[in-house]
């Protein structure tokens, strides 16, 4: 999965969002945040950490974890 954040400008109550060039999906998932809320950043490893599941992801989409054993892998760990 590739997330791409833009910060556009609300025109009568309506947003335009351009897409690169080489995006291909044809069905995305967008939710709308006020811009006011700024003061909340990603910090750096955690972006780094999603590039690098949606990295592995892509190579290999049918090796994901079910979340009933994902669950467990943490209860075990703690």
């Amino acid at each position: 999965m590739e997330a791409i954040r833009q910060i556009v400008k609300v025109k009568n109550n309506k947003i335009s969002i351009t897409l690169p060039e080489n995006f291909s999906d044809e069905e995305v998932e967008v939710i709308i945040l006020s811009k006011k809320d700024d003061d909340y950043t990603i910090p750096q490893w955690q972006m780094d950490q999603v590039a690098e599941r949606s990295k592995r992801y892509h190579k290999n989409p049918e090796n994901v974890t079910d979340i009933d054993d994902f669950l467990k892998e943490i209860d075990n760990d703690l």
